[in-house]
């Protein structure tokens, strides 16, 4: 493989993941290894399951990513990528004020605490990444990923159940998203890690306390 063919392909790579591993996204993956896991939140009935994937879903990923048309078309953003700070002001508030929504819908259910923790810590990361970004532009797919990894970490403590496999997994994913962040200039290091460390702390702190 030629250097020119090297650097497309992982070029293209970086872009694959950013894609598969996209901050709105995180969420349901979160919720897909909270039910999958060996844990008793596994034993959740399934329609229930269902219906709370189907919140998260329409509010959180379906929502905002149907409204990125309207916000290109009005030049409030230049691209689906939206990588210039300022235009990220706008969208991070919609998708903060959607998060509010999810955790209000969320608590008026009778569900396990954890749950519900789960949700309104996305929230205030969401609040906090908002607010920074006011400042200093920080990658929101570190976030993410940061906040996988506490994920884990918390259910395997909390609940006490060994995700051994999870854990390679979500730090596997996390390494592969920040590689692909840094590949495509859309960030330097500090904001990278910056990301990841706000992601983990913010989950795993609120997660653990409340």
């Amino acid at each position: 493989m030629g250097t020119d063919e090297e650097k497309d392909f992982l070029d293209k790579s970086a872009k694959t993941i950013s894609v598969i591993f996209h901050p709105l996204l995180m969420p349901l993956y979160g919720m897909i290894i909270i039910f999958s896991g060996p844990t008793l939140l596994g034993y959740l009935p399934f329609n229930f399951k269902k219906l709370l994937f189907l919140i998260v879903l329409i509010n959180n990923v379906l929502l905002p990513l149907s409204i990125i048309p309207f916000f290109i078309y009005k030049n409030i953003i230049s691209s689906w990528t939206i990588e210039n700070r300022q235009e990220r002001i706008i969208p991070l508030l919609l998708t903060t004020l959607l998060y509010a929504s999810t955790s209000f819908i969320i608590f008026r259910f009778p569900i396990p605490l954890f749950l519900k923790s789960f949700l309104l810590a996305a929230f205030f990361i969401s609040l906090a990444v908002t607010v920074i970004n006011f400042w200093w532009k920080i990658s929101i797919h570190s976030v993410g990923a940061g906040a996988l990894t506490a994920l884990v970490l918390i259910l395997s403590f909390k609940l006490d159940s060994s995700l051994v496999w999870y854990l390679i997994s979500v730090i596997m994913i996390s390494g592969l998203v920040l590689s692909s962040r840094l590949r495509l200039n859309a960030h330097n290091p500090s904001q990278v890690w910056s990301g990841y460390l706000i992601g983990c702390l913010g989950l795993g702190l609120f997660s653990w306390f409340f």
